[in-house]
């Protein structure tokens, strides 16, 4: 079924004719209604005030700190970096989130995030679905300098979150200083954002060991 719609140019000239297939918008909507339960997934990083992050908080960071730094991400494609931004956990809508402490006991994770993926695009049509899952892919497999900067920037901001958060008292800031090493080092840029954020998990290391009794 088509669904056909008049809309005016911003100029009030004559009228432009869209054709648009109704199940095709009915299957993006419904796509976009389960996406909504990233909202819900809880991270194990806690705010600055003290609540639980949220993947989709992580994700939205993640884009912004993309779109400030795309000055010095010279050469590599922006609108590939943010759409993998975005998508880069969506799977974690359908079976939550394996905090970074616990992937060795997980090694199915990303067959797991896989499933999930496909699933949740199940609604909408071969060309959105391919396409998402395809940047999945690429961005989980690092294969191309978009996917190495988004994978590195995604340690980086949850290094940022980690540091600036209330956490629970037994939170294992040490954690931070070995995490995602592999990604974070494979660029100037990144290393020196890396090399900020360590400085602040020591400071915030410092803070959480109990004085020793003199």
């Amino acid at each position: 079924m088509e669904f056909f719609a008049i809309l005016l140019r911003s100029d009030y000239s004559r009228p432009i004719k869209l054709t648009m297939n109704i199940e095709n918008i009915k299957g993006r909507l419904s796509f976009l209604q389960e996406a909504e339960k990233l909202k819900s997934v809880l991270r194990s990083a806690h705010t600055s005030t003290g609540r639980p992050e949220s993947t989709a908080e992580h994700t939205w960071r993640l884009c912004l700190m993309a779109m400030i730094f795309e000055d010095e991400l010279v050469g590599l494609d922006m609108l590939k970096i943010l759409k993998m931004c975005v998508i880069h956990d969506l799977g974690e809508a359908i079976h939550g989130d394996i905090p970074a402490v616990e992937k060795n006991q997980h090694p199915d994770k990303s067959e797991q995030e896989k499933t999930d993926l496909l699933h949740l695009t199940r609604s909408l049509e071969d060309s959105h679905r391919v396409g998402i899952m395809a940047l999945w892919q690429e961005y989980e497999d690092a294969a191309s300098p978009e996917a190495k900067a988004v994978k590195a920037l995604d340690k980086l901001e949850t290094i940022l979150q980690h540091n600036q958060g209330i956490n629970p008292p037994d939170f294992d800031y040490g954690f931070n200083l070995t995490y995602g090493q592999k990604h974070t080092n494979a660029d100037p840029l990144f290393a020196v954002m890396r090399s900020i954020l360590d400085d602040r998990t020591r400071e915030r290391i410092a803070e959480n060991t109990p004085d020793q009794p003199t």
